[in-house]
């Protein structure tokens, strides 16, 4: 992955990035009350090979240039699971508060979306917690649906969006 989006890149992760990923990652979710978790729910940032690029999936950072040079600050990404049919989850989509509300979010869910469909996946499922009020009404407005089965204790909602099949 390598696109742009106004003067964002947004590109496939690094190892070097590790560091800086975690870091919005746990500093989006104490802005929100939610605890960082790298033994348990967020183990797949700390192992982005592992959990990602070994198991057909893809990792995404967001980068932005700025006074004191480039810096991430957005994450997303997906892997394939075993619940549904051709499944894949929606994972670690996450953007530093300076950036939201320029349609970023959007643009990457569209493009998390399209690799998905080209993949041949039918089903998208995303796990999420309630208090995060923006990401839950990004998905209701790209179409995900409200289903049951949430594995991650922090979240408390579950989605679900099923592809049409690519001819």
């Amino acid at each position: 992955m390598h696109s742009y989006y106004q003067d964002f890149l947004i590109r496939d992760w690094q190892p070097s990035d590790r560091t800086s990923a975690a870091g919005l990652i746990q500093q989006v979710l104490a802005e929100y009350g939610l605890g960082w978790q790298p033994e348990g729910a967020d183990q797949d940032v700390m192992k982005v090979e592992k959990f990602y690029q070994q198991a057909g999936g893809q990792f995404w950072v967001v980068v932005q240039n700025t006074a004191q040079g480039t810096e991430i600050v957005g994450t997303a990404a997906y892997y394939p699971i075993t619940r549904g049919k051709k499944a894949v989850e929606i994972r670690k989509m996450y953007l530093h508060p300076q950036v939201r509300g320029r349609g970023l979010g959007s643009y990457l869910l569209g493009q998390l979306e399209a690799a998905i469909a080209s993949g041949g996946w039918q089903q998208i499922y995303i796990e999420t917690a309630t208090v995060l009020k923006e990401a839950v009404h990004l998905y209701e407005i790209h179409g995900y649906q409200p289903t049951t089965g949430v594995e991650t204790p922090r979240c408390d909602r579950i989605c679900v969006k099923f592809l049409e099949k690519l001819p």
